[in-house]
């Protein structure tokens, strides 16, 4: 069915829900309080603006239970001891996946001063090898951005980025003159101020950031409206706890990124949305808890 089709067929409705959700389309109906009431629960993922919305809009008339899966500028923390090989593979899976366009992506990649110079060198060649194009082609790693709009907004924060001082080292443009196409773009030498560090750019960007000492790094990491996501590179276990009990994100991968399944409950810190989903915590905020007390007079039995 037709988006349009459907906006038409709801607006003609009887039963006239009260939210639909779309890209871009949050409808909330005040065409009826009652409609309002027959609603228990709302589920939404997608931008931490219309999360906020959504959460205005629920307490309306009653108060709703909802769920908010929402924006995220997650940190993929390298430490210097790292095979750094694999080290790079998997932070430019973890912020180019699906053009960028992942709530969860690594999108600011700390990487400690030790090996900084190479990490930078390695993610520029890895970035310069990435196939863009007909994401229907079998070869094809990274399609077009999803609409003209986003696109135009990646690359003006990409422009805004090299203002305010950070050094672009790949990218940084359009792909072609065809299509919604950003080249995939790496940045250095990005400080915690930078527009790049601390708004979700939802595009092929990575960031690269240099660190020094764990306890700066903690606060760094944490630095952001945002904790959906982060993960951890290190093949020292002491320091990977101290990482993991510090950082503020409903979900630290260790060693990997983007690993999900539907046993993980999945969910954000801060603005990143309230509750989970899959796993048992998914089920809980489907549920109510009922307290029954029952007294028995005599003995029945």
């Amino acid at each position: 069915m037709k988006k349009e089709d459907f906006i038409d067929q709801y607006y003609s409705s009887q039963l006239n829900y009260n939210l639909v959700a779309f890209s871009k389309i949050v409808c909330f109906s005040n065409s009826s309080s009652k409609s309002y009431l027959q609603v228990d629960k709302i589920a939404f993922t997608g931008s931490t603006e219309v999360g906020k919305k959504i959460q205005q809009g629920s307490g309306m008339y009653n108060l709703k239970r909802t769920s908010l899966e929402l924006g995220g500028k997650s940190p993929n923390i390298i430490l210097a001891d790292v095979d750094i090989e694999k080290a790079v593979e998997a932070a430019h899976f973890g912020v180019f996946f699906n053009q960028g366009q992942v709530c969860c992506a690594g999108s600011r990649t700390f990487v400690e001063d030790k090996i900084y110079d190479e990490f930078v060198e390695r993610s520029v060649e890895r970035a310069k090898k990435r196939t863009v194009g007909d994401p229907f082609h079998p070869e094809t790693e990274q399609g077009p951005q999803v609409d003209e709009e986003q696109m135009k907004k990646i690359l003006s924060m990409i422009e805004e980025g090299k203002r305010q001082g950070a050094k672009l080292v790949h990218g940084g443009e359009r792909h072609g003159s065809e299509g919604y196409y950003v080249k995939p773009t790496v940045f250095k030498d990005v400080e915690d101020h930078h527009i790049l560090a601390k708004e979700e750019i939802f595009g092929p960007v990575q960031q690269i950031m240099k660190f020094k000492h764990l306890d700066e790094l903690i606060e760094r990491a944490n630095n952001t409206n945002y904790g959906l996501a982060s993960a951890v590179f290190s093949k020292d276990l002491d320091k990977v706890n101290y990482l993991v009990q510090g950082i503020k994100a409903g979900t630290v991968w260790v060693n990997c990124y983007n690993v999900l399944g539907c046993h993980l409950p999945f969910g954000g810190y801060k603005d990143s949305g309230i509750g989970r989903e899959m796993g048992d915590y998914g089920f809980q905020q489907y549920q109510e808890v009922k307290c029954v007390v029952t007294a028995v007079p005599t003995k029945n039995s």
